[in-house]
């Protein structure tokens, strides 16, 4: 008996899960952990995260339901010469994501809110937040042809681009000035680096794009977008005389359950690296004028027909 119990007394004393583990005793890998699930939003981005690596947390969702996880940004490159300030990041960027967030309160409700976007290299770091400024009048009255000024800002929360587009009556059959939608990109916020102008068109989608004095730099074309569904929507952006493309804006199919149940677009923008600054906003900024003239009116008919 006394044997027994001596051999009790030199066993080591069971180790209690620490808190936050799910179960008991330490998970045998990291891959065992469930991270916390990071809900998009602004301004939940820090620039403490700024181009440093982010060490997430082995505690589950249910442990800390309040806590979103921190998002991790580019890293600011070395600023080119004669670069506006804040656009050094297209300088390293030959691939950009650009991700419209699903705004619950609009998928319940049916009333239109801002849309806000995040932009994101090949490697779904951050580079830009953008976020789009109006009234509630504006957005529930006018609907995508509402005059819109959607900005960008860098991971210090600092406006980095604005793009305003003013109201224009949309009608296909009509080539006058005041039906064809325009865009103006400032590059920082107060000056203007250039345009992107919809030039007349019966059925397909034609932009010219323009630096700041309005000279054409760039073409943009696209297919019929209305016929174009369970597919990828492409549109090239071409040299000044056509016969060469530069990159191109591919509005991305995400699969039926999401384009039904949301209202969120997903785009790609492919773009040389050795492209100038300047073109490669104005192509980031012709991305935000092809969702609102084309995608938000589906969305809408969408809507409407439900």
């Amino acid at each position: 008996m006394s044997e027994t119990v001596a051999m009790q007394s030199n066993q080591p004393a069971p180790t209690a899960p620490p808190p936050g583990y799910p179960g008991s005793g330490y998970p045998a890998t990291q891959a065992q952990y469930r991270f916390p699930q990071y809900t998009p939003g602004f301004p939940q981005y820090s620039s403490t995260f700024a181009g440093q690596p982010v060490a997430y947390g082995p505690l589950p969702v249910q442990s800390q339901p309040n806590v979103p996880v921190p998002v991790i940004w580019m890293q600011a490159p070395p600023t080119p010469p004669k670069c506006p300030p804040g656009l050094e990041y297209l300088s390293q960027l030959e691939q950009i994501s650009v991700e419209e967030q699903m705004e619950l309160m609009e998928m319940i409700s049916g009333f239109e809110t801002c849309n806000r976007y995040e932009v994101k290299n090949s490697m779904g770091e951050m580079v830009y937040f953008a976020a789009e400024e109006n009234d509630d009048f504006t957005l529930n009255c006018y609907g995508p042809l509402r005059p819109f000024t959607i900005k960008l800002f860098d991971s210090a929360s600092q406006p980095v681009m604005q793009l305003s587009r003013d109201f224009q009556c949309s009608c296909c059959c009509c080539p006058c000035a005041c039906c064809l939608q325009e865009l103006e990109v400032q590059a920082p916020p107060g000056t203007v680096i250039g345009y992107v102008k919809q030039k007349w068109h019966p059925c397909l989608p034609k932009f010219a794009i323009q630096n700041e004095a309005r000279e054409v730099v760039l073409k943009m074309d696209g297919p019929c977008v209305p016929c174009r569904l369970w597919e990828n929507v492409h549109f090239e952006v071409k040299s000044v005389d056509g016969k060469s493309t530069i990159g191109g804006i591919t509005k991305q199919w995400t699969g039926l359950a999401r384009e039904a149940a949301t209202n969120a677009s997903v785009f790609g923008i492919q773009l040389p690296l050795d492209l100038d600054i300047k073109m490669k906003a104005l192509m980031l900024g012709a991305c935000f004028l092809i969702d609102f003239m084309y995608f938000e009116q589906r969305r809408q008919r969408r809507d409407n027909n439900s």
